[in-house]
């Protein structure tokens, strides 16, 4: 159960969640694909997470740091721990033909199934989407891949750090002075979670419709250059390509962080003229009545003198008092926390963002997604390797002497 700090709304549909009744299966492992398998169990689905026997998910080893049990001494990798809650954790080897028709039966029972191989990598195992779908026509087949099952690189494998390189996003991250940086989280990979669960809720709409399921392919690049947004657009309007701004706008001014006289810093995030006009008035300089500055476009072309005088300006005050003139006359502001204060912000702990788990030492990152009649909730805590692998293949028929059997040949 749940421990949080304030109640989940009362469910007014016949459902306690969204996805309930929903049964996915879910062979990718690391971060991006059990991502989006992770969202679908906040939302009620019954995800069964397929791990190697022994091993499991290389991330159940990526540590320190870990929750610890103190009653068992037993280990949770942090890492491992924010994206596998309310799954279920069975050990097969799918190497095997005796893993490989355990996987089909499940797949056949299955709604969804999710997985990461590089492109044909789960082919040779009779477990690829053709080889699936005739055993189970309904079934929605996700596949989460570098460069998408299609195009001359699509036998690639595909990593966040170097596809935030490949589709120019560091080539705009960083200081303008200074060398490419990537992003602090692996957003590439989070972003394609998001992308393949949009993909897979689309997928169970159409099939309300058609009876038949289909193959969702999402790739790391494709999200990477749908990330580029306004900035990837800018490049298809003008032929000129963007460069790093550090942390200022291409296209908006001022709108970026300022150092302060106690040497702390703030975001200014000016958007219209209207704004700017205000920050004028807050700083005492009617710089919104010089033709330089007195429009965006104009602002824009001459970023350079602005930020001259802007940048000395705002080194007279300190951080809060700057804060609380600019908030005070309606500017977009705010102060640059570090992870512990965001963490700590009570706006964040009044909107359930960080939760626990009764009986595990466990606390997470909850969930974004707030519905007023079939709420998130927050019913297990990762699971240990194979906890659930006896009770799943009973479930499918198998008698207690198979499973054995199974455990013997090291199967499962």
């Amino acid at each position: 159960m749940l421990n949080s700090q304030s109640t989940e709304p009362e469910s007014t549909g016949q459902n306690s969640q969204a996805l309930s009744g929903i049964k996915v299966l879910d062979l990718s492992r690391v971060l991006a694909g059990p991502s989006s398998t992770q969202i679908l169990a906040d939302l009620g689905a019954e995800v069964i997470k397929v791990e190697r026997p022994v091993v499991g998910d290389e991330t159940r080893h990526w540590n320190p740091p870990s929750f610890i049990d103190d009653n068992t001494g037993e280990q949770t990798a942090a890492y491992f721990a924010t994206v596998n809650r309310n799954k279920k954790s069975i050990t097969v080897d799918i190497t095997t033909p005796e893993g490989q028709q355990l996987i089909r039966q499940l797949a056949a029972d299955s709604d969804v199934l999710v997985e990461n191989f590089k492109v044909g990598g789960l082919k040779k195992y009779g477990l690829d989407y053709d080889s699936l779908k005739s055993v189970n026509k309904r079934l929605i087949y996700a596949s989460l891949t570098g460069f998408g099952q299609t195009g001359p690189e699509a036998h690639k494998p595909g990593y966040d750090y170097i596809i935030q390189g490949l589709s120019g996003l560091m080539s705009i991250t960083g200081p303008s002075d200074g060398e490419p940086h990537k992003v602090g989280v692996a957003v590439v990979d989070l972003f394609a979670g998001l992308q393949l669960t949009v993909g897979i809720q689309a997928a169970l709409l159409a099939r309300a419709n058609t009876g038949v399921g289909q193959h969702v392919d999402v790739a790391l690049l494709d999200s990477a250059i749908a990330m580029l947004a306004n900035i990837g657009m800018n490049q298809l309007a003008s032929g000129k390509t963007p460069t790093r701004l550090g942390n200022a706008h291409p296209n908006i001014t001022p709108y970026q962080v300022y150092a302060t006289a106690d040497d702390s810093h703030f975001i200014l995030a000016c958007g219209n003229d209207v704004q700017f006009a205000k920050v004028c008035a807050v700083i005492g300089k009617p710089l919104h009545e010089d033709s330089r500055y007195s429009s965006n476009p104009s602002r824009v072309e001459n970023r350079d003198s602005l930020q001259q005088v802007l940048t000395g300006l705002f080194k007279t005050k300190t951080r809060e008092q700057w804060l609380k003139l600019l908030q005070q006359a309606g500017v977009p502001c705010g102060p640059i926390h570090n992870v512990t204060e965001a963490l700590a912000m009570p706006q964040v702990q009044a909107r359930d963002m960080i939760v626990s788990f009764e009986g595990s030492p466990v606390r997470a990152l909850g969930s974004p997604i707030k519905l007023s009649g079939t709420p998130v909730s927050y019913h297990s805590a990762p699971p240990a390797l194979g906890a659930d692998t006896e009770a799943v293949l009973q479930s499918m028929g198998l008698s207690d002497e198979q499973i054995q059997q199974l455990r013997d040949k090291q199967i499962v």
